[in-house]
Parts: C-alpha cells; sequence; structure tokens
C-alpha cells in the first residue's frame, strides 16, 4: 500500500516471522510466505522496523516533501523531540547548527510543547473522574487502544502530544505562513499529524534516522559543524519526557512507588498486559503514565549503538547541562502568553470487528499441522503466535499459512525427503531391472535354442540306449543331463519373463479368490506338506484390475520363499492377511523363518541375488515380483528380523492407471 507507515519489502522478507512474534496488534499478514503489513490493523509502534534483521520494513518518508519545503521561500522549523541525544551521543551539541545550514530557519525542542501540556495532565489527575485515565502523549498507545480497545477511548487524556501542542504554539506565535517538521525517534508520529483531529498542525515527520540521511545526501558532516543551542521558545522539565515518568516530573504529580493511584509502564509487552486489565477493570489506579516503548529514547529510530542505560544517561546529561542555564522568568512568561491555545483534542474508536473463527474451525486447522490433542501443541512460538491456538486462529482469518508451523514443516520436509530418498531407490532399482532386462533377453534367446538341441538329443539318445542296452548307470546320467538342461530352460523361461514385463493384461478379477488358487498351488508340493497356510481376510471389497497372471506369480514366489523360510523351522505356520485402506487392497505373508540379513537388505529385490543353497534358486523371483507390482504402480515392502521370520507386503490400487504401457 503506497501510503502505509510501515509496508513490506518482499525481495527483502525472509519468512523469520519475527516481526510477527513482536508486533503487538498482529497486524502482518503472511501471503505466499511474504510478512504484509495489514495498515487498518497496523498502529505504526515500529517493533516489526526494529526486530527486521533483513531491513525488509520500509517507513514512509518524507524527506522528499521536506527537502522540497527547504529549497522554498517560506519558512521552515525543525522541533526536534527531546531524545535526540540519545541518537547523536557524541554530537547532539551541534544538532541546531546542522539542522539551519540544512536550510530550516529556526530549530525548536519539541520539549516546551511537554512544558505547555503539563497543567492539563495535572487537572485531568485532581478531577473527579472514576475511571482510569490513560496518558496520551504516545500516538502507539493511542492508536492500539483506538483499534483494539474501544471501551478504552474514553479513558484517554483528552490532551494534545508535544508534537502537536509546540505545533500550535508556533503557528500561533509565528507571523506569515510556516512550514513544521517534526524530527524524532517515533514512527507512529507519521500517523498522528495526519489524524483528523490535529491535521494541518504539523507539515511533516522525520525520524532520527532520515535526519542522517539527509545530512549525508547534503553532505553536512556533524563533527565539523559548530555547537549550537535551540531556538526560543527554550524548554524546561518537558526535557524529561522520553523517560518513563517523565510526564508525572513535568506535571509534578508524584510518581511514589508506593502511591497506589498512579502507574507508569513502559515496554510493548507491559502496555499490552496493563490496557487488557484496564479493560477488564482489574485495575484501580487513577492515573497509568504509559509509552509504547522503554522510553521514547528506545524509539525504533534511535539507532545509536548504546544500550539502554547509555542512552538514557545521554538523556540525563543533557538535562542537567541544560536545565539550570533557562531563564526561568522568560519560560514562565512563555508559557502564560499561551494560555489562550486549546490544547484538548478528542479520540476516535477505528475499531474493525473481527469475525472470530469458530472452535470447530481452529480445531481443524490444528489437524492439518498434526495437532490432534493439547498435548501436541507446542506452543513454540516459531510461527510468530504465542500459542498453537491463536495460530491456527491467524490461519483461519486469512493472516497466517499453514506452512508457518515449524514442527509442522520439519514434518513434512522429513517425509518429502523420505519419499524422494525412496523414489530415487526405485529409480535406481528400475534402471538397474530395465539393463539387466534388456541383457537377460539377448542371453535367453541366444541359449534357448543350444538347449532345445541338447534336450532333444539327449532324450533320443536316452530312447535309443533303453531299446538296445539296459545299462542303467548310462540312463540315470542321461536323465542328469536332461534335467540340468531342463533346469536351464527354467532360468532362460523366467529371464525372458523378466524381459518381458512392460506387457500387461488388464482384468478385473477377486485378489482373495486369486490367493486361494496360488494357496492350492502351493499345497500340491510335498516339501511343504508340514506348513500350514492361514488366510486373515478382512478386506470386503478386494476387487481389483491388474494381470491375473502376473499377479499370480507375484503370490507364487512369495509364498514358495515363505515356505522354504519355514522348512527348517519350529514354527512352520504362515499368516496370508488380506485387508483393504482406502483405494488399495494390502496383502501380507508373514513367516516365522530365520528371516533375513540386515546387510542383505538393499540386494533383495537385485537379480539373481539369493541366499538359498545352490541349484535351489536363480535370485529372480523377488526381482519379477518387484517389477510386476512396479508395473501395477503398486509397492511391494518387506520387514525381517533374523531368528523371528519375514513379512512382505504388497499393496494394490483397486482402479489403477497405467501410462505408456504396451496393454492388450
Amino acid at each position: 500500500m503506497e501510503n502505509a507507515i510501515v509496508s513490506t519489502l518482499p525481495d527483502r522478507c525472509k519468512r523469520c516471522y519475527s516481526c510477527i512474534r513482536e508486533c503487538p496488534a498482529k497486524a502482518i499478514k503472511v501471503i505466499n510466505g511474504q510478512a504484509t503489513v495489514i495498515q487498518e490493523r497496523c498502529i505504526a509502534c515500529g517493533h516489526c522496523v526494529k526486530v527486521c534483521s533483513q531491513n525488509a520494513k520500509r517507513i514512509i518518508s518524507d524527506v522528499e516533501k521536506t527537502s522540497k519545503i527547504l529549497s522554498g521561500n517560506e519558512m521552515a522549523i525543525a522541533i526536534v523531540a527531546p531524545s535526540f541525544a540519545a541518537s547523536f551521543p557524541d554530537t547532539f551539541s551541534r544538532l541546531p547548527a546542522a539542522l539551519r545550514k540544512l536550510g530550516f530557519t529556526k530549530v525548536v525542542e519539541t520539549a516546551f510543547g511537554a512544558d505547555l501540556i503539563s497543567e492539563y495532565y495535572r487537572k485531568e489527575f485532581e478531577s473527579k473522574k472514576k475511571k482510569t485515565i490513560i496518558s496520551s502523549a504516545c500516538p502507539a498507545v493511542v492508536n492500539y487502544i483506538e483499534k483494539y480497545y474501544p471501551e478504552l477511548v474514553p479513558n484517554l487524556a483528552k490532551v494534545v502530544s508535544p508534537m502537536i501542542a509546540i505545533g500550535k504554539y508556533l503557528r500561533e506565535n509565528t507571523r506569515g505562513n510556516v512550514k513544521i517538521i517534526f524530527i524524532g525517534p517515533c514512527i507512529a508520529k507519521k500517523q498522528e499529524y495526519i489524524d483528523d483531529e490535529v491535521g494541518g498542525i504539523i507539515d511533516g515527520v522525520l525520524t532520527f534516522t532520515e535526519v542522517k540521511d539527509l545530512f549525508t545526501q547534503n553532505k553536512i558532516i556533524l563533527d565539523e559543524i559548530e555547537e549550537s543551542e535551540f531556538d526560543s521558545p527554550h524548554a524546561y522539565l518537558g526535557k524529561t519526557y522520553p523517560l518513563a515518568g517523565g510526564l508525572l516530573k513535568t506535571a509534578n504529580i508524584s510518581g511514589d512507588i508506593l502511591e497506589r493511584e498512579i502507574i507508569v509502564v513502559e515496554g510493548k509487552n507491559k502496555v499490552t498486559e496493563i490496557i487488557d486489565e484496564i479493560a477488564g477493570n482489574k485495575i484501580q489506579a487513577k492515573f497509568i503514565d504509559i509509552l509504547f516503548c522503554e522510553g521514547c529514547i528506545s524509539g525504533p529510530a534511535v539507532d545509536s549503538n548504546l544500550n539502554y542505560y547509555s542512552k538514557r544517561e545521554k538523556v540525563i546529561s543533557y538535562i542537567e547541562k541544560k536545565i539550570h542555564s533557562i531563564d526561568k522568568q522568560i519560560w514562565k512568561s512563555n508559557v502564560y502568553n499561551s494560555r489562550g491555545i486549546n490544547f484538548t483534542r478528542n479520540f476516535n474508536s477505528k475499531w474493525n470487528e473481527a469475525v472470530l473463527p469458530t472452535k470447530e474451525k481452529i480445531k481443524e486447522i490444528l489437524e492439518q499441522t498434526n495437532k490432534y490433542s493439547e498435548q501436541d501443541e507446542l506452543n513454540c512460538g516459531a510461527c510468530g503466535y504465542n500459542t498453537c491456538t491463536e495460530y491456527a486462529s491467524a490461519v483461519a482469518r486469512n493472516l497466517a499459512e499453514i506452512e508457518m508451523c515449524l514442527p509442522y514443516l520439519v514434518d513434512s520436509l522429513k517425509k518429502a525427503y523420505n519419499d524422494l530418498s525412496e523414489t530415487q531407490e526405485q529409480l535406481r532399482t528400475a534402471e538397474k531391472l530395465a539393463s539387466i532386462g534388456q541383457l537377460s533377453a539377448g542371453i535367453a534367446h541366444e541359449i534357448n535354442n543350444p538347449l532345445g538341441s541338447i534336450l532333444i538329443y539327449a532324450a533320443l539318445i536316452k530312447k535309443h540306449l533303453a531299446m538296445k542296452f539296459e545299462n542303467v548307470q548310462d540312463t540315470h546320467d542321461l536323465e542328469l543331463i536332461i534335467g540340468e538342461a531342463n533346469r536351464c530352460k527354467n532360468i532362460v523361461s523366467n529371464l525372458l519373463n523378466f524381459a518381458r514385463q512392460g506387457r500387461l493384461f488388464i482384468t478385473k478379477f477377486s485378489l482373495s479368490m486369486l490367493i486361494d488358487e496360488t494357496i492350492k498351488t502351493v499345497g500340491m508340493n510335498d516339501r511343504f506338506a508340514q506348513i500350514k497356510i492361514l488366510i486373515d481376510n478382512t478386506a470386503e471389497n478386494e476387487i481389483v484390475e491388474g494381470d491375473r497372471d502376473q499377479l499370480k506369480q507375484v503370490y507364487l514366489n512369495l509364498l514358495n520363499n515363505a515356505c522354504e523360510a519355514s522348512a527348517d523351522s519350529l514354527d512352520k505356520k504362515i499368516i496370508v492377511k488380506i485387508y483393504c485402506e482406502e483405494d488399495s487392497v494390502i496383502t501380507e505373508i508373514i513367516d516365522k523363518g530365520m528371516g533375513i540379513a540386515r546387510e542383505n537388505f538393499g540386494r533383495i529385490f537385485t537379480p539373481f541375488f539369493t541366499t538359498k543353497n545352490f541349484g535351489k534358486g536363480t535370485g529372480l523371483g523377488l526381482a519379477i515380483s518387484y517389477g510386476i507390482i512396479k508395473m501395477h504402480n503398486g509397492e511391494i515392502t518387506f520387514q525381517s528380523d533374523i531368528g523371528k521370520g519375514t513379512a512382505f507386503k504388497v499393496k494394490l490400487l483397486k482402479n489403477i492407471y497405467i501410462k505408456n504401457l504396451n496393454l492388450n
């Protein structure tokens, strides 16, 4: 928003959410990861500016406006906030002369405005009002109450700020047209001077940072400027305003720590807390002296490297140096002569009632971030909100995004990483299988023909010998040759099956019926006569789409492996579980065999890898099964513990979508 007091520079915002965490009004909306300031909610306190390490917050600038004023023919007066000694700790005595060199006709202390309104605060304090009076000198506090606590607007002291007070005084006591520019540490002043209630008094607001930029642009070096005093009217105790309790001292109101009628509050957290307490009728004090920052010396535009205590020392040193040199008679005369100026003002509610989300909506959002109970709500604050519920409420109101929850994001990234790793592993396996498949097809075709010849001629020789001779040994040798040749032919057949996995014949069929058939086939093998295969079928609808014959081969391979693993086990029992999960049918084949060594986990689906004894397996069964399941867009996984057994899990979609395959 072009006229926003504070806005975000999208290119610099780095998703740290510090500004959300610091914003007392929660006036920052996250859009596509960028923290965007909501102008109608913003109180211009500047805390988001202070905490942004990337300088991603832009403050509306009056530098160009001021430059035009200074280059014109009109009288320009700079009014400087009394916290200037904290921002110019080593050169504050040169600041008035530097501002005159910049083009200002006069340079006046805003603190005199504080002197002017002190009597108004004393009268507010001495009034018979029953409600708690809240000081209105801090524009950020005023904005906060007007926008978020409209019921407390009547509690605000109907007194203008020192900036407006000195502005009114100068306009009343200066001949001709005059332009007045306020210079200070406060961003909220940029909002205050355009407020309808006081509009037209001040012509522009510069922060201390912007003044330093103007000095740089105009090649004004403070160290080379002579020391100089401010122009009249000179301030007295109003110089203490930037310090906590300065208003009380200026208005001669007792601030004794044992005085229950007065409370002095500074700092964002304490301010929001006490305002909430006043709204809840929990505070009975008569007067609250309140500053949103820890004194104006900690304003967002006080850009010196000093800490709070050093800045406080600088301001106090300046006060002590100047407080005794003021001509009290002239000061009193100036204050007295301003008695005809009205330093009161009204405040108005600017509250925009927000529709709060329902508990059901908040619960729904929390569940999206895996928070199903209070124990799941970490309230870590990484998102910028104090609690998970507060964050969920912000998401519901489109002020925040789901991805702002750090634990949820970490879990999502972990899952994404695991999925990526699994996909990469599957891709490597698929590429390896494809290469081996091409090689296998070539080898199988080359070997098949010679094997056929060996089998034919071995059979002819056996027949011939059986007719002419009765040499049992010769016949046995030929049977061995034929048996081994058939074994080679079986290996070649498996190789061809492995190489031809791209062809699927899709039909709809009952998976449980297919598994029943497969179990019967396995049961016909005399080697597995002592092994019991039990079925645990809880699937209500296990009709699937796929290549029935190839899937039967998968289950046949898995069941044969399970039976062979159980042959030497004491528990000769295999359990076949069939159940449904959403749009999938799951089959688990569980044996109590010796299990698979962990070092072999990565090679289980690799062609020609086998742990069986020589002559008992080719090492192609699981590789072929893996390829068939992947061609069906399914999953095949396993779990195994040495000495406890193995469980293979096959997941098939009920309705598969197979792309770029040769389907017949």
